[in-house]
């Protein structure tokens, strides 16, 4: 597959680019759109994407760089290459959580409401980014018969572009991008639940895709490793327990406490 969309003069505009600056821009899109349903300023909310998706970015590459040292020790400059690949989502999930923390502490607003707000568009974002690592070849999982392939009903081009040096691959990314894109549709619906808690649909984004991420990656060929253990699959497990544990706090509040669907009541002096 040709990680190259076109080109302009020698410059290359890739897929992986592209791909990643649509979801972003429909990351912000449902979080703004969200965020007026809510009652919050927009500029507040705008801000706030613009820092958490800048450190966000640069904490994902940290992330995947840290634990490729050795691909990059020889040749840094490569570090900024990120066009080529190799952004870790769990890098970029905690660099943007620390950054909404210290923003929303600035300026006194609750954390949980934001981030609930925040992670159907984060989940999206996902399963149209993933299809970057499609075009650049990465994020796969073992070799497969393409019998098998077509036997899953896997459209052909993905099939063919799962075709790397004459052996075909599981289309891991494809597997991830279809949990995340069904996880959107079950946190679209979940919002209208009228009991649900503030907290509620970030804790169920971390159960979500630490359960599919888990099994996923036990697939995958390209995994970040920490000693003779995934590094994905073991924040995965912790991200899952942090969750499950989130959820009997919350259900412990009364029936009409603190619900997601109340409007945002706070002055925020922006």
């Amino acid at each position: 597959m040709n990680p190259v969309l076109f080109k302009i003069g020698n410059v290359e505009i890739m897929w992986y680019s592209v791909l990643l600056l649509i979801a972003v821009i429909v990351g912000i899109s449902w979080f703004l759109k969200e965020g007026k349903k809510h009652n919050y300023p927009q500029d507040f909310l705008f801000n706030l994407c613009f820092w958490a998706i800048i450190f966000g970015f640069i904490g994902a590459r940290a992330y995947y760089v840290i634990f490729n040292w050795s691909q990059y020790v020889h040749d840094p400059i490569s570090i900024f290459k990120i066009w080529e690949g190799g952004l870790a989502i769990h890098g970029g999930l905690l660099a943007g959580f620390i950054t909404i923390v210290a923003y929303c502490k600035k300026y006194k607003v609750r954390l949980f409401k934001i981030v609930d707000m925040a992670v159907p568009g984060i989940i999206l974002a996902q399963a149209i980014g993933r299809w970057g690592n499609f075009f650049n070849g990465e994020a796969h999982g073992g070799v497969v018969l393409r019998s098998t392939l077509e036997s899953f009903h896997i459209p052909d081009f993905i099939i063919d572009g799962m075709n790397i040096n004459g052996i075909y691959y599981h289309p891991t990314f494809l597997y991830e991008s279809l949990w995340c894109l069904l996880g959107f549709i079950i946190l679209v619906l979940l919002r209208h639940y009228k009991y649900l808690k503030v907290g509620g649909l970030t804790a169920f984004y971390l159960i979500w895709y630490s359960v599919g991420r888990f099994f996923i990656e036990s697939m995958r060929t390209d995994s970040l490793m920490l000693g003779g253990f995934k590094v994905a699959q073991i924040v995965s497990f912790v991200l899952f327990i942090i969750a499950i544990l989130s959820l009997m706090v919350l259900s412990r509040k009364g029936k009409f406490e603190d619900l997601y669907s109340e409007p945002n009541h706070e002055e925020i002096r922006f």
